[in-house]
């Protein structure tokens, strides 16, 4: 059965007490933290870079960082995410006409490779030889490039298609997830959870945790019943 991991989006943190927010995180019970890296091309915003995820880092030297690159050329960015301590490296299948050239970078510096798609790029976009040289595959549920939108629902049979054809492959959900969203999207597959202001905005923030993770646990339970 594959780990049930929840990354809190620190998209929706205070980025003036961001260390501090992502310690928060850990001790609530994350297992990863999203880092969402725009870069005003691929999508109409700018957040951190590199410099931002290495004082993350130094505060928090065992921090995993799940680096969601929306960036206009991926292949750019590797070695400044790897050597501010980004553990996973995921960028969009639509930024790039060469993705295993992008993972073969991504591998060189001893990162794991997440491969994105959003919310109007069918799953067929990622093709078998892409996702088996991959670690982990991202669904996104929002357009790209902002926080706090509406989940969009149309984009689950995507989960469940990758799931059916990756069954032993991390799959991660971006956009809108929280505790009224979670049950589709692990009942579809999804394994891995970033949700933001559900957590972030949480009068308890280990308890929203605990649900998202309970509901991915659930649904693999149920699943394996079935098979």
């Amino acid at each position: 059965m594959l780990p049930a991991i929840i990354s809190p989006s620190v998209l929706a943190s205070d980025f003036g007490q961001l260390t501090a927010e992502c310690k928060r995180m850990i001790k609530n019970g994350a297992e990863w933290l999203h880092m969402d890296v725009m870069d005003g091309h691929f999508v109409p915003n700018i957040t951190m870079g590199p410099p931002i995820l290495t004082c993350v880092h130094k505060a928090i030297p065992d921090i995993f960082m799940d680096c969601h690159m929306m960036v206009a050329n991926p292949i750019q960015w590797v070695d400044d995410v790897a050597d501010a301590g980004g553990a996973l490296y995921c960028f969009h299948i639509e930024a790039t006409s060469d993705p295993l050239s992008v993972i073969n970078k991504i591998r060189t510096r001893n990162m794991q490779v997440g491969v994105a798609i959003s919310p109007d790029t069918p799953s067929t976009a990622i093709t078998d030889e892409v996702a088996e040289a991959a670690d982990m595959l991202l669904v996104m549920t929002v357009h790209p490039g902002r926080g706090g939108q509406k989940f969009i629902e149309r984009c689950v049979p995507k989960v469940a298609e990758l799931r059916a054809r990756f069954p032993n492959k991390n799959i991660e959900v971006d956009g809108g997830v929280g505790p009224k969203t979670i049950d589709v999207c692990a009942e579809a597959g999804s394994n891995v959870i970033v949700a933001g202001t559900a957590i972030f905005s949480a009068q308890d923030a280990a308890e929203v945790i605990r649900q998202l993770k309970a509901s991915v646990m659930t649904a693999q339970a149920k699943a394996a019943g079935k098979a």
